[in-house]
């Protein structure tokens, strides 16, 4: 993924003078060899000054980190800690920061060369809320070297999230289309996440198309395509025109990155796309999205937002899909009902017109839009990627700003079932467990549109480590059987 950060973290430890320096730094230098054993070694920088009650080592271990290219940084307290220089050090830092703690080692060490570091993370937690300072703090953040190790490579997913946001532009075209304000929000939430945006007109985006219709590499981007698709290839009359319109986008994108380096799309598609540009641009997002650039459908800003968080977090290629029918209950009985651990109502479909990456379904083909073509010409709708999405573990989620400008986010752990959905688009049979109360007391008690974000696996955890750091105010998830939502009827 090249349109992701590389993190790096760098590892400082602290100490307070009444306990031994020599204890922090021997922890540490243990931590950074259990991280190695384990990790990849490019993964973090052991920083050599260790903070004691000094807020001029906080400073030059700041500059240390700096100096050698960490864009994030782990506070280890190897025994107490000095609580306000290293909430200084956390505070100066301009990169997400974590705080882990050394357990102590050993019954006959209890007396010299105890550390106390789960006292000191006590204080050093209240010290970052008195300076309104953001830090990552594992759910239990204390432990010996391999323990905080593997804290440490767990905090990577949650880092580059953080890092890309603050690094991200999205760039949009045309306002969404009529009758489907549904993904509409106020923009005033990405700015307060450091994302900045850049609306565009489609007058200005059909402008480019047209100066790219004779550009030379059109060609070869369509020889890609082609070879791309194989056997999918049905509609090879329109992969020149889907050849210039990639190429558009693409160097959109570079001519407007400004000054961040990562970008992320927010396409329009519809009602006037198709017959002005001749094409649906589906197979090309789907193209894009594969390489880490997401593109979202109907000028969805907060989807493609989602999108390129969860393309931070797992490193792989996400989607965007409707949450859209319900599994016909004749299909339930014959294929899922028995066979897999879930009720009728935790299950749905998944779908969206063609926008998934090849990668991600079983035999995909290029069609034209169904429903589009239901009031247009068939040729000016093709364009679309369709197939059955690849079964296995997935993660549906959103970020979004609600109408009133407050930011809430949903996350959900579930799979895609090898069960055919004997339907088109890019589309597949999802099951979450207790989604029919979630879809109910989650989705539609707190305004959620209809489109979510697709990760391929599961990554819950580090995404609502995620939204915590990002101080969303309603995090959601999936609810238990016996764990009533706060909107549901009791009787």
């Amino acid at each position: 993924m090249k349109n992701v950060p590389k993190i790096k973290v760098g590892i400082v430890a602290v100490s307070r003078d009444c306990f031994p320096e020599s204890l922090s730094v021997g922890r540490r230098e243990a931590l950074v060899k259990a991280y190695q054993k384990t990790f990849n070694k490019s993964d973090i920088y052991e920083c050599p000054i260790c903070i004691v009650e000094s807020e001029i080592q906080a400073l030059e271990a700041l500059a240390d980190v700096k100096k050698h290219g960490c864009n994030a940084l782990c506070i280890y307290l190897g025994n107490f800690g000095p609580e306000i220089s290293e909430t200084m050090l956390a505070q100066g830092f301009n990169g997400p920061v974590m705080f882990c703690a050394a357990a102590e080692e050993a019954s006959d060490k209890l007396m010299g060369d105890r550390g106390d570091a789960f006292c000191g993370m006590l204080n050093a937690s209240y010290n970052l809320k008195l300076r309104n300072v953001k830090a990552y703090i594992p759910e239990y953040p204390v432990g010996d070297a391999s323990y905080c190790a593997n804290l440490i490579h767990e905090f990577l997913p949650i880092a580059r999230a953080i890092v890309g946001l603050k690094n991200l532009k999205i760039i949009s075209f045309g306002p969404r289309p009529l009758n489907f304000m549904a993904c509409n929000a106020p923009i005033k939430q990405l700015f307060n996440l450091g994302v900045e945006i850049e609306e565009n007109s489609e007058l200005d985006l059909f402008e480019s198309f047209n100066k790219h219709k004779d550009d030379p590499r059109i060609e070869e981007v369509a020889s890609d395509m082609a070879k791309e698709l194989g056997a999918g290839n049905k509609k090879p009359e329109i992969l020149n025109r889907l050849a210039q319109y990639e190429l558009t986008l693409l160097d959109w994108v570079e001519a407007h990155k400004g000054s961040k380096e990562y970008v992320a799309i927010a396409g329009k598609c519809w009602p006037a796309f198709q017959t002005q540009f001749g094409c649906v641009p589906c197979y090309v997002n789907s193209r894009l999205t594969g390489r880490g650039i997401p593109v979202s459908c109907e000028v969805d800003i907060y989807g493609t937002l989602s999108e390129y968080i969860g393309e931070c977090v797992s490193e792989d290629i996400v989607t965007l899909l409707d949450i859209n029918n319900t599994v016909p209950y004749d299909m339930y009985k014959s294929e899922i009902e028995n066979k897999f651990p879930y009720n009728f109502t935790d299950t749905f479909m998944g779908f969206h017109c063609g926008n998934t990456c090849s990668k991600k379904l079983c035999n995909p083909e290029m069609k034209y839009q169904m429903i589009m073509a239901r009031s247009l010409p068939v040729e000016v709708t093709n364009g679309t990627l369709e197939g059955d999405i690849v079964p296995g573990d997935i993660t549906f989620f959103r970020l979004q700003s609600t109408a009133d400008n407050h930011l809430y986010a949903y996350v959900a752990e579930g799979e895609v079932l090898p069960v055919a959905t004997k339907s088109f688009g890019s589309i597949g049979v999802f099951a979450i467990h207790e989604m029919g109360r979630f879809y109910r007391h989650a989705l539609i008690e707190n305004g959620f549109p209809h489109h979510g974000a697709v990760q391929f696996g599961h990554y819950g955890k580090a995404l609502f480590e995620v939204f915590k750091y990002l101080g969303v105010e309603k995090l959601l998830f999936n609810q238990k059987k016996e764990d009533r939502y706060p909107t549901e009827n009791p009787f």
